[in-house]
């Protein structure tokens, strides 16, 4: 029977994974360091050239390096301690680091639905307000909306993670996930009143930083598209509503992987399609949006093609255009 102290630092939390899949760790293994990689290499080349081109220099990149600045971090909260433990079976994890894990998770996924938010507030003022545009969103500005999203979104989570880490644990708390999500954590607390509050207030609290958002985004969007209609060409509607394409792809698959995970935790569904609906949404949003960025914006898509594929392949970045 297991038994439970008082003294944290003993404690520690077991990941259990996938339970359908034991038989296929090296195969998981393969395919999340795939994604892994190809999350860090993509992000890091949005963050590059976005640095080193002086076109680039506007407040739609600067929001955009940040954004993703933070998919590597949030990527890198729950993948590394799941490739240790698909390869070498490392599925157990001290109290506090898997508190930690679980507030930089649910941290960083705050931040990212604020600075989605920070991003529509941008085209909203470059498409409805072009004439006072540069004036408005001075670098200091910029500076201060994206510190805003960041340090509002760490700081929100910490009194239901504060209030979740006093909850009874035993020495080995088994946790039916891949990670230290909040749910799967208080699920495998002792049964208490707490646990089914922290169950409730969690929930509450998610939806409310998810909701609130989309509704800031839709708003700005209403905008956007009115101020749209009104110009008169054609060509000039096109245009306009084209700078905001990549940032709706990147809000639309945020928020329907978001939407997935919500569904499983309400529906009656295997506890593998639950995990699999949390773990795809920690990964698809960071892996799709540098492939989004880069395949329908034009200046990234050029900035990419002239800062690393010209320095890598000058001869050839010449003759093709590797984007279409």
């Amino acid at each position: 029977m297991e038994s439970c102290s008082n003294n944290l630092s003993t404690k520690v939390f077991f990941l259990m994974g996938f339970p359908d899949l034991q038989d296929y760790q090296t195969s998981l293994f393969l395919v999340f360091l795939l994604f892994y990689l190809l999350i860090l290499v993509g992000n890091t080349i949005i963050i590059t050239v976005v640095v080193v081109d002086h076109t680039l220099h506007k407040p739609m990149y600067f929001f955009l390096m940040n954004l993703s600045v933070l998919d590597m971090l949030f990527t890198t909260t729950t993948i590394p301690k799941m490739l240790a433990m698909f390869l070498v079976n490392a599925k157990t994890i001290s109290f506090w680091g898997c508190f930690l894990q679980m507030y930089s998770f649910h941290g960083l996924t705050v931040t990212e639905a604020l600075l989605l938010v920070v991003m529509a507030y941008d085209r909203y003022e470059a498409i409805c307000n072009p004439l006072h545009y540069l004036v408005k969103m001075t670098r200091r500005w910029n500076i201060q909306l994206a510190a805003s999203a960041w340090i509002t979104a760490l700081l929100i989570p910490v009194p239901v993670i504060t209030q979740t880490s006093q909850l009874a644990y035993r020495d080995t708390t088994k946790v039916h996930h891949c990670f230290c999500d909040h749910l799967a954590v208080v699920q495998a607390a002792y049964s208490d009143f707490r646990a089914d509050f922290q169950t409730f207030l969690g929930f509450s609290i998610a939806m409310t930083v998810s909701v609130v958002p989309l509704l800031l985004v839709t708003l700005s969007y209403i905008h956007i598209i009115l101020s749209v209609l009104k110009i008169n060409s054609k060509e000039g509607r096109v245009k306009a509503f084209s700078t905001c394409t990549s940032h709706l792809l990147v809000v639309a698959t945020y928020y329907s992987s978001i939407a997935v995970a919500y569904v499983s935790y309400r529906a009656d569904v295997p506890v593998d399609v639950h995990i699999t609906s949390n773990v795809v949404f920690s990964i698809l949003t960071p892996l799709l949006n540098p492939i989004i960025y880069t395949l329908r914006n034009e200046e990234v898509k050029s900035a990419v093609k002239k800062s690393i594929l010209g320095k890598i392949c000058p001869i050839s970045s010449k003759k093709f255009d590797l984007f279409g």
